[in-house]
């Protein structure tokens, strides 16, 4: 059976407090009944200072997550590591891993965007060595014994759930990231479908006498969204997925790869392109996608649209694909 994902990040350009904690709200009831109905993980992200209420506190969000829930994981992809304190951000992963019994899985990347570095005082040409410092600090503080970091002897407790840590992938689509997943040990999630970033990776394992893998995505892994009238869909609701497709590919270099790139700039154009899909349950069975990926609150979504693309996956589409 697919490895099936529920996206949220909670976008809403238009929102208010009230409107806000309506959509947070609804995110935790929908993770619930994607617990129920076998949905295998809930992912989110994390971003600072957008204007259209982007996900900040992915931590935050899986905490509740976990309490609304038994059995989904909860995939954080991805944080923006040199952000992060490391020895708070080794706490605050080993208390969600021992509250989720571990279904907690967190991708590091080192973001894309120089305004966040730039608003929270951190040094964008330092972002590689801070992500070093970070992942060996991470997996040194979850042994639960004392290690010296930046000059001082220190010790991080409790020790996690998960032996012999919680699950840290670096993310990526660069060969630094490639070689830094390596030389730690650790699984490598490329941003995109890159077979040779894959092989790179596998010849850096080699070479620095460590093992891992890959969590790449698919050739194809557009961001779904369910509806029994498709043409209805994109015509009342065309301007979510548009919205959060241009808030997206604003931030994007030429450099920067990613499995949901879109150029498109008008809403017949972004339909066109496949990355954002509108499909019914037999379309999206006949896609024959290896990880479908549901986006059900895309771009600020109506709640009742958003529930309504989440029923049919999991009542029409997710018990056929289990048969």
């Amino acid at each position: 059976m697919p490895f099936s994902v529920v996206r949220f990040n909670l976008v809403d350009p238009r929102a208010t407090p009230d409107s806000l904690s309506e959509r947070y709200r609804a995110a935790l009831a929908m993770a619930a009944y994607a617990d129920e109905h076998g949905v295998d993980t809930v992912q989110t992200e994390e971003h600072h200072g957008v204007e259209n209420n982007w996900l900040p506190s992915p931590f935050a969000f899986a905490g509740a997550v976990f309490g609304a829930t038994r059995r989904i994981a909860v995939t954080v992809s991805a944080i923006i590591g040199p952000l992060h304190d490391p020895l708070r951000l080794a706490e605050d992963i080993a208390v969600l891993d021992l509250l989720s019994g571990g279904r907690l899985v967190t991708v590091a990347g080192i973001g894309y965007r120089p305004e966040e570095y730039e608003e929270r005082g951190v040094d964008w040409g330092r972002r590689g060595r801070l992500q070093d410092l970070l992942l060996e600090t991470l997996l040194a503080a979850w042994t639960g014994e004392p290690f010296t970091y930046r000059g001082r002897t220190v010790r991080v407790t409790p020790r996690p759930f998960t032996r012999p840590h919680p699950m840290l992938l670096v993310g990526g689509s660069s060969r630094a990231a490639a070689r830094r997943a390596a030389r730690l040990g650790l699984p490598f999630f490329p941003s995109a479908h890159l077979p040779d970033l894959e092989e790179y990776y596998r010849e850096r394992c080699a070479e620095y006498g460590t093992e891992g893998w890959t969590m790449m995505p698919a050739e194809v892994t557009p961001l779904l969204h369910l509806s029994e009238d498709p043409d209805r869909t994109w015509a009342e609701h065309g301007g979510h997925f548009l919205h959060e497709a241009r808030t997206y590919a604003s931030w994007q270099s030429k450099d920067i790869r990613s499995a949901v790139r879109s150029t498109a700039t008008t809403v017949a154009e972004l339909r066109a392109e496949g990355v954002y899909r509108v499909v019914t349950p037999e379309e999206c069975l006949a896609l024959g996608l290896e990880g479908p990926v549901l986006h059900p609150l895309c771009g600020g979504m109506p709640v009742e649209e958003g529930w309504r693309s989440l029923r049919l996956f999991c009542e029409e589409v997710l018990p056929r694909l289990a048969a």
